[in-house]
């Protein structure tokens, strides 16, 4: 991953319509994301019948349902998954899932996914994570809701398992929708890296673009943010998720972060070459100045343009004899 991977989380924003969801996939890759990640799950294998809804869940979906029943509405099956993937094929961008049971790590390694996503919830779920980590593919891993020690405790599972320390990518995560600014602690994602030796990046939950963008300035190698087609639209993930416009921006400000970071050299761009004789000085005649005569900070300067004697030869030229007159502002020879 030489630029920032940009991750364009479709999560369950197609409220479990196929045709939504191929119409995520366009305005992901309309976007310029280097990929659309949906949720693969069974609902039962995944939520008990006495889990409670969060309260963005209720707030966004009602009190009515169950979160069991509310999940069992966003489910994909295979074939819908097999769709989706060739649409993103037909795109140029790539499919990513994030399996949230054994069965569907199973259904997406079958699939041929690149990449495995681990959602913030199984950071602590060892079975899963053991499986995880044998299957030898590429992982990215969120880490909302956990502190540094989950985060090594997951990770040392995940290497265990048989995988390579630079084929693991640490999201940074705040695990509320949407997340308050004042919660993000950017920081922290720096915290990560130096702590587990890893590439680090940040799945955002924040309303807007800012955050994603400043995770870009400060190194994250991947960024993962929700998008929808409407804010409007019911289900629990869409109000604190992008809209095509908003992701689209989003993606174009972190193409910029990447071209304004640079190679780290401090030099001369060369778009700004034609500029250093306009900007920079020469030692010139303060007044006019007659041949024989000793330069002296009396009768020289320094003023624009910078073709002549540089300024920093100052002392070099002070005692030195004019070999000629020299007219008032004229760039000065020895």
């Amino acid at each position: 991953m030489s630029k920032v991977f940009i991750i364009a989380e479709a999560g369950v924003n197609h409220n479990g319509s196929v045709k939504l969801a191929l119409e995520l996939i366009a305005v992901a890759a309309d976007a310029g994301a280097d990929a659309v990640k949906f949720q693969t799950f069974k609902a039962e294998n995944v939520i008990s019948a006495h889990a409670p809804k969060a309260a963005y869940q209720e707030e966004t979906t009602g009190k009515e349902e169950s979160q069991l029943e509310m999940v069992k509405r966003l489910e994909l099956g295979p074939a819908e998954h097999k769709e989706l993937i060739k649409h993103c094929q037909a795109k140029d961008i790539m499919f990513m899932s994030a399996p949230f049971d054994l069965e569907s790590i199973d259904l997406l390694c079958e699939l041929g996914l690149e990449i495995m996503k681990i959602p913030s919830g199984e950071i602590t779920n060892l079975p899963y994570l053991r499986k995880i980590g044998g299957l030898g593919t590429r992982i990215i891993m969120s880490t909302g809701m956990a502190d540094l020690k989950e985060i090594e405790d997951a990770l040392n599972i995940l290497l265990q398992s048989g995988t390579d320390r630079t084929d693991i990518t640490i999201l940074h995560c705040n695990t509320e929708y949407p997340s308050p600014f004042e919660d993000v602690n950017l920081s922290a994602m720096l915290t990560i890296k130096d702590a587990m030796n890893v590439d680090v990046g940040y799945s955002d939950h924040t309303l807007g673009i800012e955050v994603p963008i400043a995770a870009a300035a400060l190194g994250a190698k991947v960024i993962e943010k929700h998008f929808t087609l409407d804010k409007s639209m019911a289900g629990p993930d869409h109000k604190a998720s992008l809209e095509p416009g908003e992701l689209k921006a989003m993606v174009q400000a972190i193409r910029n972060v990447e071209k304004i970071s640079g190679d780290g050299v401090k030099k001369p761009s060369a778009s700004e070459l034609d500029n250093k004789q306009i900007a920079r000085k020469s030692i010139v005649a303060k007044k006019n100045i007659k041949e024989g005569e000793t330069f002296s900070p009396d009768n020289i300067t320094a003023k624009r343009p910078g073709s002549g004697i540089s300024p920093m030869e100052w002392d070099n030229v002070i005692g030195k004899i004019a070999k000629r007159d020299f007219q008032e502002d004229e760039i000065v020879e020895v």
